[in-house]
């Protein structure tokens, strides 16, 4: 059995935790999700808690949902889809923030798979045991920007292994809370479950290497907010928002490692994945393709100045 996460601010007030998740995840039993929460499954900003708990609105609260190995059959859905560039072997596009990558107990359709399937349907004929749909790489829902696509085996082989291999840069702008104390510098801080908050990442000393560089771009805020460019060397899980946390500088609208009460009204984390290079999987040409920061990015700035 592989597992799905669900992530979800509570909105509302005064309701138990076993129905608002019913009501957000219909496809569940209140008997099923009462078990999952007796079980763990279930936690309100990183603690386990009991069914019938009524919440106050603004917690966050991670499902964790048990998907069968065996999935149903992906549909194409004609989603819209901002390609930067494609070819023969490769698109390369700007997630928008909210789209869910892979289809999943929550999340069934309209997801970017879903939407692959439809622009290319030849991805879907590719001999992948792994079932990827072209799928490289991987952006959280909540954060935009630059993805690669593979559009055959052969490009997705080769992609695989530059990431594996750390030859693809990766580079991400996000607005931290606050100005860290260095322009530049360097966070080298293994990355591991959080043994307090289990559903959660944390630097921990057993943790797997972790390595994240940052440059201050822009620091003219009136609330003390900095905007800052990280390089990833690592693909630790959550890796900028749990380093970010970690230098008490954390992402501007991250609910999970930042402020639980936030100063910013943003629906999603300030994190948006700007600029992405690597190897052409047919000529060996070093390629880099940028996304634009998306306009709403760029209007909470405007209001922060």
């Amino acid at each position: 059995m592989s597992q799905t996460q669900i992530e979800f601010t509570v909105e509302n007030t005064g309701e138990r935790l076993d129905k608002l998740i019913v009501a957000r995840l219909p496809e569940l039993s209140r008997s099923q999700i009462q078990a999952m929460i007796k079980e763990g499954q279930v936690t309100v900003d990183g603690e386990q808690v009991k069914a019938g708990v009524k919440l106050r609105g603004g917690e966050q609260v991670l499902v964790i949902i048990p998907v069968a190995a065996a999935e149903a059959e992906l549909e194409p859905e004609d989603i819209p889809l901002e390609v930067l560039y494609e070819d023969d072997d490769i698109a390369v596009i700007n997630k928008t923030a909210g789209m869910v990558v892979h289809p999943a107990a929550g999340n069934p359709s309209g997801t970017l798979v879903n939407a692959l399937l439809a622009r290319w349907p030849q991805i879907q004929q590719m001999d992948d045991a792994e079932g990827r749909n072209g799928i490289v790489h991987r952006l959280d829902k909540d954060t935009s920007g630059v993805m690669v696509i593979a559009k055959n085996d052969d490009a997705l082989e080769d992609l695989m292994w530059q990431f594996q291999e750390r030859l693809v840069d990766k580079t991400y702008v996000a607005l931290l809370e606050r100005r860290p104390a260095t322009d530049t510098g360097r966070i080298d801080a293994p990355i591991g479950r959080d043994p307090k908050r289990r559903k959660r990442m944390a630097v921990v000393y057993d943790g797997r290497e972790a390595v994240t560089e940052f440059k201050v771009i822009d620091d003219h805020f009136r609330e003390g907010q900095a905007l800052v460019e990280f390089d990833l060397l690592t693909g630790r899980t959550h890796q900028i928002r749990v380093h970010a946390m970690f230098i008490n500088c954390p992402i501007v609208g991250d609910r999970v490692y930042g402020y639980r009460k936030q100063r910013v009204k943003l629906k999603r984390n300030f994190l948006h994945a700007a600029k992405i290079a690597f190897d052409h999987p047919s000529t060996g040409d070093r390629v880099e393709f940028e996304a634009p920061m998306p306009i709403a990015l760029q209007q909470i700035m405007q209001k922060l100045r």
